[in-house]
């Protein structure tokens, strides 16, 4: 069961290339911190700007410094489940422990063509599979029903819940099952998910934050809900500000005030906005990451 923090890691990238050292370094610094595991090639990483080299090359490069000390789940998912395939099968190869996998975009597949393509790749590749569920950005909802279905098939172990529908834990869970893993996609619901039965958050703030929301996840394993919602709430304004424009540029760009990494995302991504860049600075001073 994979649970608690685990960060949807940037890609670090440095005048238009792979920053392999800031990401094998950024990598070790999420571990020390406390992160409950790492998502590499995910969408916070720019996975649809990396080529299918570079993608491979960063989840080998992941796979090679967590050295085991957490899980490491790879985002192999892409509209063509040929390709999905094919990135999940380098996946297992090289070692990581599960898969992530978007619903496919732009195709705008039915419940049963969503079923088919889980199917057939769970079919292809022995990997334990999360099911990424965004609407927003893929534009296809996967229903309860289908994900039930899918849960049967053994590999298919749990979903990354980026719907920000605070019934479809409790609904998920009365469907499949308490043991199949949800994980939140989105940051600022997380208590509530979390108080529905969810396990965890795939994290987009724990890029800049690991600690604090390592320490936030610790305090709701502890049941120890005072100090929970203390740093819930310390989070929160930090959680808007890195959402502020599409991201993942504010992240990108609080990670480089802490010294991390460049800002720097591919097209079509721009830089962001004067504006977002001052309540980025704000938020990270307002929760003590800054000086």
């Amino acid at each position: 069961m994979f649970g608690g923090s685990i960060t949807a890691l940037i890609t670090p990238f440095q005048n238009g290339d792979l920053d392999e050292r800031a990401l094998q370094e950024f990598i070790d610094w999420q571990i020390q911190e406390g992160s409950d595991g790492v998502v590499p090639t995910g969408t916070t990483g720019e996975s649809p700007t990396l080529s299918h080299e570079e993608h491979k090359r960063v989840v080998a490069l992941c796979l090679e410094v967590a050295k085991g000390r957490v899980p490491v789940i790879a985002g192999t998912g892409s509209n063509s489940t040929t390709e999905a395939i094919d990135l999940t099968r380098h996946a297992k190869e090289a070692g990581a422990d599960a898969a992530l996998i978007v619903t496919p975009y732009y195709n705008k597949p039915t419940q049963e063509g969503l079923y088919r393509h889980y199917e057939a790749i769970a079919t292809a590749v022995d990997l334990p599979i999360i099911i990424y569920n965004i609407p927003g950005r893929s534009i296809v909802d996967m229903s309860v029903e289908t994900m039930a279905r899918l849960a049967e098939i053994p590999n298919i172990v749990g979903v990354k819940d980026a719907t920000a529908d605070l019934a479809r834990p409790l609904a998920t869970r009365f469907a499949i099952g308490a043991d199949f893993c949800q994980l939140s996609g989105e940051d600022a619901t997380i208590g509530a998910f979390l108080g529905q039965g969810g396990h965890g958050c795939i994290s987009v703030t724990s890029n800049v934050a690991p600690r604090l929301c390592s320490q936030m996840h610790k305090a709701w394993r502890e049941r120890d809900l005072d100090r929970f919602a203390e740093i819930r709430d310390r989070l929160t304004p930090l959680h808007a500000a890195l959402f502020s424009e599409t991201s993942p540029g504010p992240v990108k760009y609080a990670a480089s005030l802490l010294g991390k990494c460049t800002s720097e995302t591919r097209l079509p991504l721009a830089p962001i906005a004067e504006a977002s860049r001052v309540r980025v600075d704000e938020a990270m001073r307002s929760v003590g990451l800054l000086n």
